[in-house]
């Protein structure tokens, strides 16, 4: 019992992995905010792709 006590003593004290815990916070605070803004994040590349489409088409027709 004493080395399982141990064990986890050293694993709860180690750094080791302390980053990958901070990258896997921060991923799932960036799905969390894109879930909760999905809709307007959507209306904004739909924005963006219309946008981008109306641009080549005004080059496509001026360069005929």
């Amino acid at each position: 019992m004493s080395n399982i006590t141990s064990f986890f003593k050293k694993f709860w004290n180690e750094e080791e992995g302390l980053q990958t815990l901070e990258i896997l916070l921060i991923i799932a605070v960036i799905v969390v905010i894109a879930l909760t803004f999905r809709k307007q994040i959507m209306d904004w590349v739909d924005g963006l792709v219309e946008f981008g489409g109306t641009q080549v088409k005004s080059f496509q027709e001026g360069g005929d």
